[in-house]
């Protein structure tokens, strides 16, 4: 019986020890640099090239501060010392380095089911009766700047574009726009060890992301 007992009190303390934990913390106490501009807690944020156009959000958020699962914000953490150590990339000089920035991470499902009613479209918008891994602190969406003068650099699209031109595989760019995208993807799969999503560029997560709760708390 104690056997029993002990097998049944240790399967929890395994469960956790392959997930990690479920702890939410706001990057910025981890990566002192880190650039934050939640696009959902803005007033003039659009989904992009809508099968019938442009569509204008409501500010969903109140604030602009970003939470995520401690783990993601470990491994953002690895790819911004990575970043930052750089002063010359494809030909361009950066005397402060390249830094990450964030537009959305921790997402509240109640925003989730508003986003799919406006666009109930799977591939870019997570159902959520399923929830998204945002929903649960998992994910994270984020682009590149320049630290000397917060300028991004330019990637294929804009966020939350959701033409073609948003994939990974989508070539029909500029040179140096697919040597940004493959720098940020290079640094968050090499260095921070996230995966990918093929249809966003901007778009990364933990590989065990949706192993994690749901959750559905507003950030103040």
């Amino acid at each position: 019986m104690n056997k029993i007992l002990f097998i049944v009190f240790l399967i929890p303390l395994i469960i956790n020890a392959q997930t990690g934990s479920d702890e939410l913390i706001n990057p910025k106490e981890l990566i002192h640099d880190l650039v934050v501009d939640l696009r959902y807690g803005t007033p003039d944020h659009k989904f992009l090239n809508l099968p019938n156009g442009d569509i204008q959000l409501p500010k969903f958020y109140t604030c602009n501060e970003s939470l995520m699962l401690l783990q993601l914000a470990e491994s953002l953490k690895l790819a911004q010392d990575s970043l930052r150590n750089i002063r010359e990339y494809d030909g361009r000089i950066f005397p402060r380095g390249i830094g990450i920035k964030i537009w959305d991470a921790y997402r509240p499902r109640a925003v989730q089911y508003l986003l799919f009613e406006i666009f109930p479209n799977p591939t870019y918008v997570a159902d959520p009766a399923s929830g998204s891994m945002h929903n649960r602190g998992g994910a994270v969406d984020l682009t590149l700047v320049d630290l000397e003068t917060g300028k991004e650099l330019e990637m294929p699209t804009l966020f939350d574009d959701f033409s073609q031109k948003s994939a990974h595989t989508y070539n029909d760019l500029a040179p140096h726009v697919i040597a940004n995208r493959k720098l940020l993807r290079d640094v968050m799969t090499n260095i921070a060890k996230l995966s990918i999503y093929s249809s966003e560029w901007w778009h990364y997560n933990l590989s065990g992301a949706s192993s994690f709760p749901l959750r559905d708390f507003q950030m103040k």
